[in-house]
């Protein structure tokens, strides 16, 4: 992509382009030529919105969940990104776009952008473009970005690297919810749904929630019982007084067919992301969010060195063959691999 195509496309986004936004979103997911130059362009005009990250196990209920989120947004006047990381196809490597489906309250409405984007194999869900179709979308201007993952189980620790505020689906009566919560999703939540809570076994789940988040606090957070949709574990969860600067974890029941328990969600939504801000904790967050994608980024192009370099020797099969014969050996291959790389670096240190 040449220069004045970045530029282009750029400009489109910050004046509120639909198609060049689609284009830029495209051009990231693709990897396309340039795409880098877009979006370091796109960084400076980002910091306004606020992204909301939800994951659970599949059939929770999110897309149901994201698609009332945003139109219950759309009612108080605030305009909506949406990015659902689908499954990608073993044929294409492009989503599934299972998600469209079930996001139908919003259709028409040009304020709210929605976008399927493929996992591309990561069991998290998140790929390595989702981050910038984040960037894209908040220098767009919108004022929430709700990205929902695959939900494939303990790597949706990936979400917390592009949230603000992380939602963690349960569905009530589901074995497989509680262990997955087990297995450390339990540690990302910064909101617990159970969602489908007309279900046979909500206050069961509910009651499981609490005991898991007690033991993980060390603290009797959530220990009041809560009643009827929308309420939380422990009453609203305000205690202003207390001079600890941590979030409790809150339990929002929501029955999200019907939109039951939504409002209140967004209300607890707004609480957390209050508390981020006025701890500083959100600043620490973005931090967190960009020492890592710089590593991300690191690793990604020291790994397309090294590819480069080894197909220089004559590529990995060549070098193996030399460690089988006995003619060399791992460490002396990797260092013959490396060395030049890094004379390279030591020659632009001087």
């Amino acid at each position: 992509m040449s220069e004045a195509a970045v530029d282009d496309l750029v400009t489109g986004v910050l004046d509120g382009e639909h198609r060049a936004l689609a284009r830029t979103i495209t051009t990231i997911e693709n990897q396309e030529p340039g795409y880098r130059d877009l979006v370091s362009a796109l960084h400076a005009h980002t910091g306004g919105a606020e992204v909301v990250g939800v994951t659970g196990s599949p059939g929770a209920g999110k897309s149901t969940l994201v698609d009332k989120l945003a139109k219950r947004y759309r009612d108080d006047g605030l305009t909506v990104g949406v990015i659902a990381v689908d499954p990608s196809s073993p044929y294409t490597g492009g989503a599934v776009l299972g998600d469209r489906i079930r996001m139908a309250s919003n259709v028409g409405d040009m304020d709210v952008f929605f976008r399927s984007m493929s996992a591309r194999g990561q069991l998290g869900g998140l790929s390595t473009a989702t981050g910038d179709a984040i960037t894209a979308l908040d220098a767009f201007g919108k004022d929430r970005i709700v990205v929902e993952t695959v939900g494939a189980g303990q790597n949706e620790v990936d979400v917390v690297r592009t949230a603000d505020t992380v939602v963690v689906l349960v569905q009530p009566g589901s074995g497989d919810d509680v262990q997955m919560l087990k297995a450390g999703i339990l540690e990302i939540g910064d909101v617990f749904v159970v969602n489908k809570a007309d279900m046979d076994g909500a206050a069961t789940t509910v009651s499981d929630l609490r005991e898991m988040l007690h033991l993980r606090e060390g603290s009797t957070t959530g220990a009041a019982g809560h009643h009827g949709l929308g309420s939380m574990a422990d009453g609203d969860g305000d205690d202003d007084d207390d001079d600890d600067e941590a979030w409790d974890p809150r339990i929002v029941e929501t029955v999200a067919t019907d939109g039951e328990g939504v409002d209140h969600l967004i209300g607890v939504l707004d609480d957390h992301y209050a508390h981020l801000r006025e701890t500083g904790e959100l600043d620490r967050r973005e931090r967190t969010r960009y020492a890592e994608k710089i590593r991300q980024l690191l690793r990604a192009d020291a790994a397309a060195l090294l590819e480069d370099e080894l197909a220089r020797h004559g590529g990995i099969d060549a070098l193996v063959d030399e460690v089988q014969a006995r003619e060399s050996d791992p460490y002396t291959v990797a260092d013959r691999v490396l060395d030049p790389i890094a004379d390279c670096v030591e020659g632009r240190r001087e």
